[in-house]
């Protein structure tokens, strides 16, 4: 039996964001006769629960800070231990805790970069001690690659010698596939045929504005009484959103859930899915709404700017008074149930010929073995 590269696939959380997706997507896709996925992540969560059942191996080294040197060690240690040939660290947590070993065992390392941890709305210390450990980080990997070509012309621009590869996220067609019989999410969740229902699938965390989603949501009702909005997900601001929907006084147009397995199935019970983030990689939520053929109502972050065309496949929002503009595109798109078909119908084309699972992987494949037998 032809022995098998051993591959650490490292994230920061077990918590399902969007580089976790990713993560799954690819050890689900990796050729199984040439590699050997181990993951190592973080935190604990239900990704790891997910791989479990899918037979991969994972491991837990809990942190919650970047560059922890107090468990630079003890990942060294562990990827000694597993025989690992190759690291490959998706996002800034993830890679500032296991550059060290990679480095210290010459093992070859890739970097993907979901997303850059610094932005223009941080505190300006905050922003430059971001920059300098992405500096750093980028510079010890072997290979660095950038999920969207915004995301590559970041690096550029701050960085004098950034280089890397754009290989965009794939979505899973069989999966994320409307044609599939799913279960009735709105049977569950008691949404009448005749409501439209809003989703917004994604962590509730700043960047992703779901405080500003559901001040837009209100303001539409106002005119569309007939409107649901289904929130999924979990993070710091779940609280205060829960907040302002008591305070707004639409609780029994709101439903909260927590982050759910079943997303195919959440997508399909939709009408319109919104993502009002600030900034973006290249939104895997997103993919998964256009795959699932939704009508998508999308802010011009920088990575979702080069997959959404206006009117074409979607709405996408300038990034200036976003609460009203999204409040009026909802409105828009509810009544209008032929113009939501249409943007579905080309926003699940823009998936099939452009963001596929396979090609994704396959196209990190060929970076892992041409650094394996370098």
């Amino acid at each position: 039996m032809t022995k098998k590269y051993r591959i650490l696939e490292t994230i920061r959380q077990g918590q399902i964001g969007g580089g976790e997706s990713h993560l799954l997507s690819l050890v689900e896709n990796l050729d199984k006769s040439i590699f050997e996925p181990v993951v190592l992540s973080f935190t604990p969560g239900p990704m790891i629960d997910r791989l479990k059942e899918m037979g991969i191996q994972t491991h837990v080294i809990y942190t919650e800070k970047p560059f922890d040197m107090s468990k630079w060690k003890q990942v060294k240690t562990f990827v000694e231990s597993e025989n690992i040939q190759l690291v490959h660290a998706h996002g800034t947590r993830a890679n500032s805790n296991v550059y060290w070993a990679a480095k210290k065992l010459n093992l070859p390392l890739v970097y993907t970069i979901h997303g850059w941890s610094f932005h223009d709305d941080q505190n300006p210390i905050v922003k430059k001690i971001r920059v300098l450990g992405e500096k750093v980080l980028t510079k010890k990997s072997d290979i660095n690659i950038s999920v969207a070509a915004s995301n590559q012309a970041t690096g550029k621009q701050y960085f004098k010698d950034f280089e890397s590869v754009v290989i965009n996220n794939g979505i899973n067609q069989q999966k994320f596939n409307p044609d599939r019989a799913l279960q009735d999410v709105r049977e569950e969740l008691h949404v009448p045929p005749s409501d439209t229902l809003v989703v917004f699938v994604a962590r509730f965390i700043h960047q992703k504005q779901p405080l500003v989603l559901i001040r837009a949501f209100a303001k539409a009702l106002q005119q569309k009484p007939s409107l649901k909005l289904l929130l999924v997900g979990d993070g710091d601001q779940k609280d205060e959103a829960l907040q302002l929907v008591k305070t707004l006084g639409i609780e029994q147009q709101v439903i909260f859930q927590q982050f759910r397995q079943d997303v195919p199935e959440v997508l399909a019970a939709g009408d319109i899915y919104v993502l009002p983030s600030l900034w973006e990689g290249l939104p895997i939520a997103l993919l998964e709404a256009m795959a699932m053929g939704k009508a998508i109502i999308a802010t011009a972050a920088d990575g979702t700017r080069e997959v959404i065309q206006h009117n074409n496949n979607g709405i996408l929002l300038p990034m200036e008074n976003v609460e009203d503009n999204l409040a009026a595109a909802i409105v828009d798109l509810a009544n209008d149930p032929d113009k939501r078909k249409k943007l579905g119908d080309a926003a699940r084309a823009t998936i099939s010929e452009r963001f596929s699972a396979d090609k994704m992987t396959r196209e990190i494949e060929k970076i892992y073995l041409k650094l394996l037998n370098a």
